[in-house]
């Protein structure tokens, strides 16, 4: 489910590095976690939804892989995300 602007804006707001930063890797993991989070209700109600839940798996790829990415370059980052976003690991 696409987030709203306001959400965004919001939670790059909260994340972002520098002024301009949107794309840094704790953007980017950030803005999926709040994606992952919301297509779980989705899948409450919509159970037989496997193009969805296909995507849901991609995304939770793409967010291990961003977290692999911080916690072998910058390991304080990555900790400072988990902690942020009660991600267990």
């Amino acid at each position: 489910m696409p987030l709203d602007s306001a959400a965004k804006v919001g939670i790059v707001a909260k994340f972002q590095r520098g002024t301009n930063d949107t794309g840094s890797p704790e953007v980017q993991i950030a803005l999926l976690s709040e994606r992952i989070n919301g297509l779980g209700q989705h899948f409450n109600s919509h159970k037989s939804d496997h193009a969805s839940r296909r995507g849901l798996l991609k995304m939770v790829n793409q967010r291990r892989k961003l977290l692999d990415y911080l916690k072998l370059n910058t390991p304080e980052r990555y900790a400072k995300i988990i902690a942020d976003l009660g991600l267990r690991r």
